[in-house]
């Protein structure tokens, strides 16, 4: 039976990667697949890996219908085997649903990749729908880490170089794009330093402060924090 699934996990983990090896492999085979992508990294219409790998799609857009464009494509004589959708967190919970038509209707495997939740830890839309709709939900096991060697679980974005917490919820940028000065970045952290807003550039420079300790102040001020302490007097 054709199936809807949902690829998820946190930036960096290798979604687009999978994606890029689910359609080798099943274009080897002889099959024909659609692959389809919003907003990616790499530019208008362009699914990409931070592998290094890219390749051509369709660029789905707010007002861009995917099975009124499937059955447009089936019935002018085209053939399509599996449908591969990436950055699906960024499609709406109707065009989700037109996903679940292609399967339902059409008869063809959909896979959806994208992440959870956005910097401020809140649900996509796309990817709540997902979860509610589809036949299986496949967390990767690629892990992506935090700075601090734990399993990443959150993303953040990163502003100057500061982790910030309000704004749109899609800007699109790239992991490692944080520092760069009036440039969005974003970087993936255990659930521990997201809520401390501990990002691996604030953690060095803590690191290499002679007088400030990045520890968690929010037991007394309710906010994260660094705790200054005093510097050890050098021996008389």
């Amino acid at each position: 039976m054709p199936e809807l699934v949902f690829f998820s996990g946190t930036m960096d983990c290798g979604k687009s990667t999978l994606a890029l090896q689910i359609e080798h492999n099943r274009s080897a085979r002889g099959l024909q697949g659609m692959l389809f992508t919003r907003d990616d990294r790499a530019g208008e219409g362009r699914l990409s890996s931070r592998l290094g790998l890219v390749t051509e799609a369709v660029e789905a857009g707010e007002a861009f219908d995917f099975h009124a464009h499937l059955v447009r494509h089936l019935t002018a004589g085209g053939r399509t085997d599996y449908v591969i959708a990436d950055e699906a967190q960024f499609l709406s919970p109707e065009q989700i649903d037109q996903l679940a038509r292609v399967v339902d209707d059409l008869g063809i495997d959909v896979f959806a990749f994208g992440i959870t939740t956005d910097f401020r830890t809140k649900l996509f839309p796309g990817s709540q729908r997902l979860m509610e709709l589809a036949d299986r939900i496949e967390v990767l096991q690629v892990e992506a880490l935090c700075w601090c060697g734990a399993r990443a679980t959150h993303n953040a974005r990163t502003v100057d170089g500061r982790m910030v917490v309000e704004g749109a919820q899609v800007v699109v940028g790239d992991v490692g794009g944080e520092g760069l000065r009036g440039e969005v970045g974003y970087e993936v952290l255990c659930r521990r330093h997201h809520r401390r807003r501990l990002t691996a550039a604030a953690a060095r420079a803590g690191t290499l402060s002679p007088d400030v300790l990045p520890v968690d102040a929010q037991g007394r001020s309710g906010a994260a924090g660094a705790v200054r302490v005093s510097a050890p007097r050098p021996p008389a």
